[in-house]
């Protein structure tokens, strides 16, 4: 399992694609989730991303219960939402804590369609603090890598249950920091050449 993206939810993806600017992260563009009534930015970091999402349309958000998470937590200049981790054995980690898997794409500006399969979403919803899993289909393009920036997400501190975040992984080694409290990513430090960045 690896750390594939984090979320931040923004009321409008270009204000939040300035605000990352001022900590010198470029974003590009992503595309729509046409069953969620949601678009986002991508920043990339290599491996992984941070995903800038906000709801562009409001009728359809209200129907999914992805776009109303995003609805109820989006900031004008972006707040940590929620994350997620990629693995290659979906189905092993689905069928071990009993979790549906779900199908989901979005088009890319250039018209390329990503696709991915996804558990665990609904339970991250409820309980930020935990990831959904994603596995992305063999030969895509991670977003990550579109054009890697130097930064790394060098940690996330959590808050919530250490033992419910520690049975939802499993054994992994991610770069996580887990604090008692009300379920939430408080935070997200990345580490720049010019040093630490706390989103």
């Amino acid at each position: 399992m690896e750390l594939d993206h984090v979320l931040i939810a923004a009321t409008d993806l270009e204000e939040a694609a300035r605000e990352f600017e001022r900590h010198g992260l470029s974003s590009v563009e992503g595309g729509r989730h046409r069953d969620w009534g949601t678009a986002n930015r991508i920043v990339p970091l290599g491996n992984c991303y941070i995903e800038l999402i906000a709801v562009v349309d409001e009728a359809v958000a209200a129907e999914s219960a992805f776009g109303r998470w995003v609805a109820g937590g989006a900031r004008p200049e972006g707040r940590p939402l929620g994350w997620a981790v990629r693995t290659s054995g979906l189905d092993d980690v689905a069928a071990r804590l009993d979790l549906v898997v779900r199908s989901g794409s979005r088009v890319t500006p250039s018209g390329e369609e990503l696709r991915w399969r996804s558990a665990g979403v609904d339970e991250a919803i409820a309980e930020p603090c935990l990831p959904f899993f994603i596995e992305w289909d063999e030969g895509a393009r991670l977003p990550g890598t579109e054009d890697p920036r130097p930064a790394t997400i060098s940690r996330l501190v959590l808050e919530g249950s250490p033992d419910r975040l520690a049975a939802w992984l499993g054994e992994h080694s991610l770069p996580i920091r887990v604090l008692n409290g009300p379920a939430e990513v408080a935070a997200v430090v990345l580490s720049t050449s010019a040093g630490e960045i706390i989103l």
